[in-house]
């Protein structure tokens, strides 16, 4: 069976890209199509794989300027040759699920999330580019562009023949969207699962922990207003992304809070395992970080809607807060941290949970799948 990887663009490593990483490891030999990548990426996180872009990847500068050429990737998916496969598995949060398929070539979707510039939080982010740029045409091509690309994604919705997602929480977004069904299989996490030299009872330094990519929808101004708030704690916020700049210049003055950028992985643990706890500042669709800082046995305090509230056990694996507002969040913030230094966690507990969403019952999940599909 001749199977192909399908994924929107490969330049920043997030979320769908770890779980595209997991079906690689499962399907080796399968090719990777994609809109667009960057080399230094493939080559450190996917050195042995075949990757094929599409056209856009001959226009320059697209890995920096392509939020300006969305109009263009449903051309871009749609000229995506993959006649010659018998299985398509598409890795998808905007346009990969809108490959074109023969009849008898079966398609499997891992949905991330349905687009939320086009659906849930277009007004929100039409509003967010009124006020950044002061231009009403501007503004007008952007709304203009939103609906035409929300028809192709509605239609390019109905085209795969099984839909998975990363948590009931996208499942009934897809319901909604989309009017389809979709069976929930749980993004693969493994990082502390591999380590056995870590200690979960080493003292935790004072400091909570964000390790996610620099976008609006992340919050991370939230974050920060309550960690000016609370001075005698620390934020650490790890990665990168358009916001970087932005964001480092509202946390300037407060020693409190601090912005590493972007850090490989082999360097993440030795964050994991000193943090005092993880944070949540938005609502998540599902969220790897935070399994990965259960994995270490530390407790997550989330934002109680979205996915969060599918992986953290309130009281045992961590704590919710109710709003998105700095006091709020300031509040919940010292009260888990005078929990946690209470002892009021165990640490095994709280890895023993992670292990629900390990790298093999992901991979055993998926070849059940595929296979039933293909050969059911």
């Amino acid at each position: 069976m001749k199977i192909v990887l399908v994924h929107d663009w490969l330049v920043r490593l997030g979320g769908a890209e770890r779980v595209l990483i997991a079906f690689h490891k499962i399907f080796p030999e399968a090719p990777i199509y994609t809109l667009f990548y960057d080399e230094k990426f493939t080559s450190r996180y996917l050195p042995k794989a075949k990757i094929i872009p599409s056209f856009l990847q001959k226009i320059p500068n697209i890995k920096k300027f392509h939020p300006w050429f969305k109009i263009l990737m449903p051309i871009a998916v749609e000229s995506l040759d993959l006649s010659g496969f018998d299985l398509i598995i598409s890795s998808s949060h905007e346009f990969s699920h809108g490959v074109l398929t023969k009849q008898k070539i079966r398609h499997i979707c891992y949905y991330h999330s349905p687009s939320r510039i086009l659906w849930d939080r277009a007004h929100d982010y039409a509003e967010d580019f009124k006020e950044r740029k002061k231009s009403y045409f501007k503004l007008f091509l952007i709304k203009l562009g939103q609906h035409f690309l929300r028809l192709w994604d509605y239609s390019a919705g109905k085209r795969p023949d099984i839909v998975l997602v990363n948590s009931k929480y996208v499942a009934e977004r897809i319901k909604k969207y989309y009017g389809r069904e979709a069976e929930v299989v749980y993004p693969p996490v493994e990082i502390g699962q591999q380590l056995t030299t870590y200690n979960l009872q080493r003292e935790a330094k004072g400091y909570f922990l964000i390790v996610s990519q620099l976008y609006p929808h992340k919050n991370l101004d939230l974050a920060i207003n309550a960690f000016k708030k609370n001075p005698e704690l620390d934020l650490v916020i790890i990665g990168d992304g358009p916001e970087r700049k932005r964001l480092g210049e509202k946390a300037f003055g407060f020693s409190n809070i601090k912005l590493l950028g972007f850090i490989q992985d082999e360097e993440l643990p030795a964050h994991y395992e000193n943090c005092l706890g993880y944070l949540i500042c938005n609502e998540e669709d599902f969220g790897i970080s935070p399994i990965e800082a259960m994995s270490f046995g530390k407790p997550v305090l989330a934002y109680n809607k979205g996915g969060a509230t599918e992986t953290v056990l309130e009281g045992i694996t961590g704590e919710f807060f109710e709003k998105l507002e700095p006091d709020n969040l300031a509040e919940a913030v010292k009260l888990i941290s005078e929990k946690i230094k209470n002892g009021h966690f165990s640490p095994a507990a709280i890895k023993k949970h992670s292990e629900k969403f390990g790298f093999e019952k992901f991979k055993k999940e998926v070849l059940n799948i595929t296979e039933n599909l293909v050969y059911g």
